[in-house]
């Protein structure tokens, strides 16, 4: 008994350790972005057009307007193509061969590198459906990309309703979708939305499929149709922080990525909240 208990011990012990460094490593990040970034971010800087000649009088207003146009653009395609693919497997698909086969496929998608998502969206959506490098083609291409996490997690929240909910709904005389509609979706509606949010805050952070699609370094307007070429934050700091020549590139660079970093805690910020309130309705 006394051996087993040291041995429990010894494990937590290395739980522990791991959670503190990986809570340090991110702490560190997270300080030495913030130490070096705040210094250039201020009203000038959100709010105003990129200056390509000297970055110092301009601002990055562009890329964010750009990759927010780019997160809901996402949203639009993968959230709801993504919840009702869940829905069918979950709900209507029988378990066979073939069933086995398509979801250890969504399975295996997730793990894809996102440049291969990119080289695909450059194929297909701007050679072969002849859609250009524009705002259009990266949602697309993202939103393949987070298609399989949307799919996957929204699956285990459905199977996390208990099936006596199923079963009572449809002894009261509710037909199969009826009791989707009304018991399935709602009860499942906050790991939906948390796993979807988490996915495209994910992909509003990539970079290489944005490079190949349709994101470019300096425009001189705001994109005002889903045909027209954008700036975007990940795109931006990429450029500053490996390729610029300005002195102050290092800076605005960290600046951005601070940026970035508030842009995605607002949004899971958000879905946690709706998520915490959909909770406290449940029952159960």
């Amino acid at each position: 008994m006394v051996k087993e208990k040291t041995k429990e011990k010894f494990y937590f012990n290395i739980f522990r350790i791991c959670m503190l460094f990986t809570i340090f490593i991110l702490g560190f990040i997270l300080l030495y972005v913030i130490i070096n970034g705040y210094k250039v971010i201020n009203f000038r800087f959100l709010t105003t057009m990129w200056n390509h000649q000297d970055i110092t009088q301009g601002g990055i207003f562009p890329a964010i307007f750009g990759s927010i146009l780019l997160g809901i653009g996402i949203s639009i395609i993968s959230i709801p193509i993504g919840i009702c693919t869940a829905i069918y497997i979950s709900e209507y698909a029988k378990e066979n061969y073939f069933t086995n086969m398509v979801k250890i496929s969504i399975r295996n998608l997730a793990g894809v590198p996102s440049v291969v998502y990119g080289l695909f969206g450059l194929a297909f959506f701007v050679f072969l459906l002849n859609l250009g490098t524009s705002l259009i083609a990266a949602s697309l291409t993202l939103g393949c990309m987070t298609l399989p996490w949307i799919i996957t997690s929204s699956e285990e929240s459905i199977k996390s309703v208990p099936n006596s909910f199923r079963e009572a709904s449809i002894a009261l005389g509710a037909t199969k979708w009826q009791t989707i509609k009304k018991v399935v979706v709602p009860s499942s509606l906050g790991g939906m939305l948390t796993g979807s949010i988490l996915g495209i805050s994910r992909a509003v952070g990539e970079t290489a499929p944005i490079i190949m699609v349709g994101a470019t370094f300096y425009i001189s307007y705001l994109p005002t149709s889903p045909t027209d070429k954008f700036m975007a934050l990940p795109y931006h700091l990429f450029i500053l922080a490996t390729q610029h020549s300005s002195p102050d590139a290092k800076a605005y660079a960290l600046g951005t990525a601070l940026v970035l970093i508030s842009l995605t805690f607002i949004m899971n910020l958000g879905i946690f909240i709706i998520r915490y309130k959909l909770r406290k309705k449940k029952e159960w």
